[in-house]
């Protein structure tokens, strides 16, 4: 306990003394996005939100994968606007009760009202819930030990609500291979560079044994570390154990380049996550992060503002709401429904 809580304090400190951001100037970014959108109607936006997050994170280091999960989840549904986060309504369940998304942190939903309220107390409402999610991603990662970036804002949220069919269609799945995957990321003009620059988020916080039991029985999947598969077998000893454990067995606390030195080791916990080294077309990008953290640092900065900027609302678009969790009085909610078949649960990117 004692080393933890001080290479925590160790850490902490460090991000104190370390503002500088890394620049992204060359970079487009969507016209209604800015990089200095609050600074006149809430020049304290980002300090509330770092000071507040510095906390949560000291006090329980599981919340930052969570709060980087939730911007994930959120942005590859019908886009970055906020759509996560609402309860379902009369006209229907919300995105949260699909089940890709049941495995999202509880606490990541509280953490960003918390954060919400906080910011409304100091500024009023002209803070959107997408943009605090957005910023609560970033600073997950740099309270994690990752590099600090500007983020672009003036997202507004959504009102219209993705069915559960439409979740499932959106979302990458942890069985899935580099070929399966792709397409996720290609349709949202996301290249195969920030697919395996994105993925190192996996750097930090836990995956459920269903999510990676197929690689585990009836056989050992042959890409699999046998000392590695010796390890998961004891934490899930029969292929319907639901037990947990962390993605990264390196630094699991840290964001760090490790998960691909994992993944060079063959010790990647989802399929997912390994097929980017067995896979011909990316394990050269997992080679290089493995060997350059600035490498990967560098990349994941820019694909993560290029995430973020999908598909949102800007300008008179949407709304900002007053509880991150239900649309404003009077707004009309609209379910966006596509085809989709039903499938069992699963745990996802």
């Amino acid at each position: 306990m004692t080393m933890g809580f001080s290479f925590s304090m160790f850490l902490f400190s460090l991000i104190a003394i370390s503002p500088l951001f890394y620049h992204s100037n060359a970079q487009n970014i969507t016209s209604g996005l800015s990089f200095t959108f609050y600074n006149t109607s809430c020049p304290r936006l980002e300090t509330i939100i770092r000071n507040q997050l510095r906390i949560v994170i000291q006090n329980n280091s599981r919340e930052a994968a969570g709060l980087l999960r939730l911007h994930f989840h959120d942005c590859f549904v019908q886009g970055c606007d906020g759509s996560v986060l609402l309860d379902g309504s009369a006209s229907g369940p919300g995105e949260k009760n699909a089940p890709p998304n049941r495995s999202l942190r509880p606490e990541a939903f509280v953490i960003i009202e918390d954060l919400r309220r906080r910011v409304h107390a100091a500024c009023g409402r002209v803070v959107s819930c997408t943009d605090i999610v957005a910023l609560a991603a970033r600073d997950s990662v740099v309270l994690s030990g990752g590099r600090n970036y500007r983020v672009p804002l003036g997202r507004r949220d959504g009102t219209n609500l993705a069915t559960i069919e439409q979740v499932l269609n959106d979302l990458p799945f942890p069985q899935g291979k580099v070929t399966d995957l792709l397409p996720f990321f290609l349709s949202r003009n996301l290249s195969l560079t920030d697919m395996v620059a994105l993925s190192g988020a996996h750097t930090i916080g836990v995956s459920n044994c269903s999510s990676f039991r197929e690689r585990l029985y009836p056989n050992q999947d042959f890409t699999m570390n046998q000392t590695f598969a010796i390890a998961l077998r004891g934490i899930c000893p029969t292929n319907v154990s639901t037990n947990g454990t962390i993605l990264d067995i390196q630094t699991p606390r840290r964001f760090d380049n490790r998960y691909y030195v994992n993944l060079v080791n063959r010790q990647g916990l989802l399929n997912s996550d390994q097929d980017l080294f067995t896979d011909a077309r990316t394990s050269a990008l997992v080679a290089t992060y493995a060997r350059s953290e600035g490498q990967f640092f560098q990349q994941f900065v820019l694909s993560m503002i290029k995430m973020g900027q999908i598909n949102v609302l800007t300008g008179t678009q949407g709304e900002i709401r007053a509880n991150c969790s239900a649309q404003n009085a009077g707004t009309t909610t609209t379910m966006i429904e596509v085809d989709g078949d039903d499938q069992e649960e699963i745990a996802t990117y």
